[in-house]
């Protein structure tokens, strides 16, 4: 039956071909997913200030990635150099393996694969909040004006504030207009979305509001880069923490690991300061 079974002492025989396929050559299966964001060795100043300092750093497809730091630290600069709104002075951008062109065509049509949801909240004010987030799929996905409507009409309702689709920006409180920008960066499909500090122009009783609905896009599978204070949301979302301090990424880890055991006496020191009060 098996070779095991074949007497010691019989001739040595040559193995007949097999007839069971050959194992398959390796795939891309066995080698590390190619990162969905990819930077390497970043740089960008403004003037003689030095706001990042050789960034490298990976975000795979379905990852969240919170990242904190003192003020100044770069990291709004980060997030925006992602998607080109901040040129760079040198380094390496890719989204989904393709380097982003300084300008151009091309810059929109990758640009439109990166949402972006700002501090401000940064809507037309003079368009509804339903114009708001059918602008740019009738624009730059093309979509028509009747599948844009059911589309971010669905939308509204899965951030709470479809109610409010005929109003104006300026009728809506600031975490409904938040949301509004939550809905309107979603409606483009994107591949990651950025938030840069998305709660901190809000009342505190605004905040959890908005973050509930980071957490459910988390949890559903969004890309995700938060530039964020709320160590909350950190804690409970961030499948990795990155902390920057001096234009640097000083260290990264997985919350738990990050917020109970840091490494650094930068991050050990950011922490005491501000999660004491």
């Amino acid at each position: 039956m098996t070779t095991e079974q074949t007497p010691e002492h019989a001739p040595e025989q040559t193995p007949a071909p097999s007839t069971s396929p050959s194992p398959a050559p390796s795939t891309s299966q066995d080698a590390p997913a190619r990162p969905l964001v990819h930077l390497a060795r970043v740089n960008k100043h403004f003037g003689s200030l030095h706001v990042l300092r050789d960034i490298d750093l990976d975000v795979a497809k379905g990852e969240v990635v919170v990242v904190i730091g003192p003020s100044g630290s770069g990291k709004s600069t980060l997030c925006r150099a992602i998607n080109r709104l901040e040129t760079i002075d040198d380094g390496v951008i890719e989204l989904d393996g393709k380097p982003l062109p300084a300008e151009g065509k091309e810059l929109a049509r990758l640009r439109s694969d990166v949402g972006m949801v700002f501090q401000s909240f940064n809507l037309f004010a003079h368009r509804s909040i339903l114009e708001n987030v059918t602008l740019g799929p009738i624009k730059v996905r093309k979509v028509k004006p009747k599948e844009a409507k059911e589309q971010a009409m669905a939308l509204l309702e899965r951030v709470g504030v479809a109610s409010q689709a005929d109003k104006m920006p300026a009728q809506l409180s600031g975490g409904q207009q938040q949301r509004v920008a939550i809905a309107r960066a979603l409606a483009m499909r994107p591949k990651v979305i950025l938030f840069d500090e998305p709660t901190s122009a809000l009342d505190p009783e605004m905040v959890n509001e908005v973050l509930d609905v980071m957490v459910a896009l988390a949890k559903e599978g969004m890309t995700m880069i938060v530039v964020t204070h709320e160590m909350g949301f950190a804690r409970k979302a961030a499948d990795r923490v990155v902390f920057m301090s001096d234009g640097q990424i000083v260290e990264q880890a997985d919350p738990e690991s990050f917020f109970t055991n840091p490494q650094s006496g930068r991050a050990r020191d950011f922490l005491g300061k501000i999660l004491t009060h």
